[in-house]
């Protein structure tokens, strides 16, 4: 019975070195000599440091280029709101966002099934199983999904006959 998975992965590695090459842009900067301004990544979490929240901004503005180029998809990042570490620092975390989360997957199933397509989704931990009998029914759930979820990144794979 063909099949295909629906997921949301970020290569991590691509992640990393848009990191390293951001933070060398910003540590070669003028406007940020002699200043604490630096991008860290742990864990599928991204900080931001900073001295005020115009470098926060002017950091970002590097970063998301960056992000771009190594081919990430930014809009699997979801900012924190800014804080005040101590002094005059500031920093923001910004959450890279792996796998379908649960009310996502609960919205693209029951998009499947309102949209009258032949085949059956179920949830699969962070990721949706879609099968059905015929291979053009699959091709048409995967351009009902693209159409309707816009706002997060989505992958669809294992595409098996």
């Amino acid at each position: 019975m063909p099949s295909f998975d629906i997921t949301s992965e970020v290569d991590m590695v691509s992640l990393n070195n848009a990191i390293d090459s951001a933070n060398k842009k910003i540590s070669n900067r003028y406007d940020f000599k002699g200043t604490d301004a630096r991008v860290e990544h742990k864990d599928k979490l991204l900080t931001l440091h900073g001295d005020n929240d115009f470098q926060i901004d002017q950091m970002k503005a590097i970063l998301l280029p960056e992000l771009t180029a190594k081919k990430i998809d930014v809009r699997c990042l979801e900012e924190e709101k800014l804080q005040k570490v101590g002094g005059n620092k500031v920093k923001q975390e910004i959450r890279v966002r792996v796998g379908v989360e649960q009310d996502l997957a609960k919205k693209i199933v029951k998009l499947i099934k309102d949209g009258k397509v032949k085949v059956q989704a179920a949830i699969q931990g962070e990721s949706i199983r879609v099968s059905g009998k015929k291979r053009d029914d699959l091709q048409e759930c995967i351009a009902l999904v693209r159409k309707e979820i816009t706002d997060y990144p989505l992958q669809y794979e294992n595409f098996r006959d």
